[in-house]
């Protein structure tokens, strides 16, 4: 049998024989730190609210991850780019790899950018790509410096300014983000295979394979828009998405949220869909200092002696301590003890901070939706 590796023509792209243009980069600060480096992609300003990610790979599905909506990431790995990005219909919901099908990120930020990629899935340079589609990348900076300024001070805006060409600092926490990334109308995904059960997913800014793990468990999803009543749908349960900015904007998300659970329709929440259960049921949440964004971070399942290794992407946290009786903390993070998910005793209702859809990886807990699954069909 002819593997797909084998039948795929790898593309090699040799390094150019010119040597390219430079433009100049400062990133600058809210706090009034400066660091120097060069762009790569599109060489224009830009401004949001910087933030680092802990992953090793994935940038592709990291950059077209809704959740980073409004956001500069910073990657703490040092050399970005060096296998290139995929073929575009890699964002279709059902057989793609991407998150969506655009690049939601305001700005890159890396040591080392690689112009020069081989991957036998390649089919173009991180810097085409983010040209392509009007996004700034910078590189030459001391990521290590930068990083650990904002462990230290929180995640800050700041700006990148190119040829200095000067901008503003644009502020994402003041806004609902989630009418930016959200559909403005119902779509409706086929199950792979037989159809099992009918879900609501309710999009605050989807990841693409969340709806991939629930169809290929036999699950039709209905993705509606952020705010949308689930309750006259005639669907079997309610997916919430996770999504980029604070939760608290989305009172009238939370509303759909409760709605749901009064109705006793079984309910899994995922990152956002965390924070809007926790509201849904009259909990709090805060904004964390630096976030959690990156494929690594170990979550401990409340009560017993399992830790898990996620993938995670969010900069605000429930409150465990405002819980109301009959929930309870179902999973915390061993970094800095936050809350990692909520659950309610009668096993109809639960969500989790983390990804367990995670593209790419870690899959060690992607089981929770095959535990969905079976609350639908119960």
């Amino acid at each position: 049998m002819t593997s797909v590796r084998e039948s795929t023509p790898a593309v090699r792209v040799e390094p150019p024989t010119a040597r390219p243009e430079v433009h100049r980069a400062r990133i600058l600060l809210e706090d009034g730190s400066t660091y120097e480096g060069v762009s790569f992609g599109r060489h224009a300003s830009t401004s949001g609210e910087f933030v680092f990610c802990t992953g090793m790979m994935g940038y592709p599905e990291t950059l077209t991850d809704p959740s980073y909506c409004g956001q500069v990431v910073v990657s703490t790995y040092p050399m970005v780019g060096n296998y290139g990005v995929p073929a575009r219909d890699h964002a279709d919901p059902i057989d793609g790899t991407l998150e969506s099908d655009r690049i939601w990120v305001k700005g890159l930020v890396v040591a080392d950018y690689s112009p020069w990629h081989s991957h036998w899935t390649s089919r173009g340079s991180l810097g085409e790509w983010l040209d392509d589609e009007g996004i700034t990348g910078v590189t030459g900076i001391d990521t290590r410096a930068l990083t650990k300024r904002l462990r230290e001070h929180g995640s800050m805006l700041g700006k990148i300014v190119v040829d200095e060409a000067d901008c503003d600092f644009d502020d994402p926490n003041i806004e609902n983000l989630a009418t930016r990334v959200s559909v403005r109308e119902p779509v409706t995904y086929a199950p792979t295979g037989n159809t099992l059960a009918r879900v609501a997913l309710l999009d605050c800014g989807v990841k693409l394979n969340i709806i991939r793990s629930l169809t290929r468990r036999g699950v039709e999803v209905l993705r509606v828009p952020w705010d949308h009543p689930v309750d006259a749908l005639g669907v079997d349960g309610l997916m919430i998405s996770n999504g980029p900015g604070n939760p608290r904007f989305l009172r009238s998300a939370a509303r759909v949220v409760r709605t749901a659970i009064d109705d006793d329709m079984p309910t899994f929440g995922v990152c956002m869909g965390n924070q809007l259960v926790a509201l849904a049921i009259g909990a709090s949440t805060f904004k964390l200092k630096y976030g959690h964004r990156g494929q690594n971070q170990p979550v401990r399942e409340v009560g017993t002696r399992r830790c898990y290794v996620t993938s995670q992407n969010h900069g605000f946290a429930v409150a465990p301590g405002t819980l109301p009786n009959g929930w309870s903390p179902w999973f915390e993070n061993l970094n800095d003890g936050t809350n990692e998910g909520l659950r309610h005793e009668s096993g109809r209702f639960f969500s989790v901070q983390f990804h367990p859809e995670a593209c790419p990886g870690p899959v060690d807990t992607a089981f929770l939706f095959d535990r969905f699954v079976e609350v639908l069909t119960r």
